[in-house]
């Protein structure tokens, strides 16, 4: 409850969710001691694949027993999800004391929600000067509030495609102006580029960086992959050949982002062990991305069949979300929720071939778009359904034996259905 009602403070402190600007977050670090000068980082950009890329450093550092933070958003189901110091989760109290300490020396000046975030978070990691952490960018880069570090060990670029468009004037929602926003203001360090969805969109990133003097590895050029059988596959670099076991998370495109990190590690020489890698890449944890749901009370309504529910939410993510049930020889029963600043025709055009389709509410979300209107942007598919709750969505799911159920569209939606599981 005390976390609630700081939470809720920290949210009127300005009129605008988001208001794309340094200063404010930089006075208010200044008035901190400027905690962000203080920590060991690496920098997370990108449009998806942040979060994987991170969960699988983390588990590969854990196993050579190096100690983490992590600072990520949105969170799916608690605010403490963002704040991980000594490889674990904050807890309320602790999260609190820090909220509170941050908010008065603020002083009630303007800030918006998610920049006094980022100030607790460098505020707590300087604590920790021997950590290694692990920041993920939040909307562009360029004018994000965690684009204030002087320096750092490296910046990984995940896979950039176009989304929230709404932030950008017309005339510039392309992907070459979004590179620009996510790679224009990369410390000079180390750059590791994962695997883009497109060539033209790596020229764009070899464009933008082209005069920043760091190290820099691209996917395909300096590391990559192969998949092989057997529950293996082959990640290849400068430093040597790995041979593998399959990571214990879903996708294909996982191995893409697991690459990316074992390339930004051995790049760094952190003295990482080739067993730490191994082990690491088995033991990886993450939520609401192409997670099954074993037991719960949702999957108790599904008795036997399988549940997956994944947040991705632009056509990226749906891409590669779609890649993957491509290898599944079943029924595929999808259910969607999405908020209203995406691309709702885009987002389902890449699901294909599959049996039902249920558009529901996002519960507590202004600014989701209702599941009766996103019904109405899908009325060209035949076999497409609205329905109030997620219960009643997933009672009237026509399911068969050995059918699959995906809930999908938002990390909001994953989050909430997580919170009912």
């Amino acid at each position: 409850m005390k976390l609630q009602k700081i939470l809720s403070r920290f949210l009127k402190l300005h009129p605008k969710e988001i208001d794309l600007s340094l200063d404010r977050i930089k006075i208010l670090c200044e008035k901190l001691g400027n905690p962000q000068d203080k920590i060991k980082a690496i920098s997370v950009v990108g449009t998806n694949g942040k979060q994987s890329t991170i969960n699988a450093i983390f588990s590969i550092l854990k196993e050579a027993n190096i100690k983490c933070n992590i600072f990520s958003s949105p969170h799916i189901q608690k605010i403490n999800e963002r704040f991980i110091f000594d490889n674990r989760e904050l807890e309320d109290e602790k999260l609190a004391n820090i909220f509170e300490e941050v908010e008065k020396i603020n002083d009630n000046q303007q800030i918006t929600f998610f920049e006094i975030l980022s100030a607790c978070y460098f505020y707590k990691a300087a604590q920790y000067t021997n950590n290694i952490n692990l920041i993920e960018a939040g909307l562009f880069h360029r004018f994000d509030a965690t684009n204030i570090l002087k320096s750092n060990l490296a910046s990984i670029v995940c896979s950039i495609s176009k989304d929230h468009l709404d932030w950008l004037p017309k005339n510039q929602q392309t992907i070459e102006k979004i590179v620009f926003e996510k790679t224009s203001s990369l410390l000079n360090s180390n750059i590791i580029v994962s695997k883009q969805n497109s060539i033209n969109t790596t020229k764009y990133i070899k464009k933008t960086i082209l005069k920043n003097s760091s190290k820099k590895l691209f996917f395909n050029e300096d590391f990559s992959f192969s998949s092989g059988e057997n529950d293996f596959f082959y990640y290849e670099d400068k430093f040597g050949g790995l041979k593998l076991p399959m990571p214990n998370i879903l996708g294909h495109f996982q191995l893409e982002n697991i690459s990316t990190a074992i390339a930004t590690l051995r790049l760094l020489d952190f003295n990482i062990k080739d067993d730490d890698i191994k082990n690491g890449i088995t033991k990886i944890e993450s939520i609401g991305r192409l997670q099954e749901i074993k037991s719960g009370k949702l999957k108790e309504l599904l008795k036997n069949n399988r549940l997956i529910i994944d947040g991705s939410h632009n056509e990226d993510g749906a891409r590669v979300l779609n890649e993957y049930l491509q290898t599944l020889d079943c029924n595929k029963h999808v259910i969607i929720g999405m908020m209203a600043n995406k691309d709702h025709e885009k987002y389902i055009s890449y699901f294909k071939d599959i049996s039902s389709l249920t558009t529901i509410d996002i519960p507590g979300q202004p600014n989701s778009i209702s599941g009766k209107d996103l019904k109405e942007k899908f009325k060209n598919i035949s076999n497409v359904q609205y329905k109030e709750s997620i219960e009643q969505a997933i009672e009237s799911v026509p399911i068969k034996e050995n059918d699959l159920l995906i809930i999908t569209g938002s990390l909001y939606l994953a989050g909430e259905m997580l919170n009912l599981n």
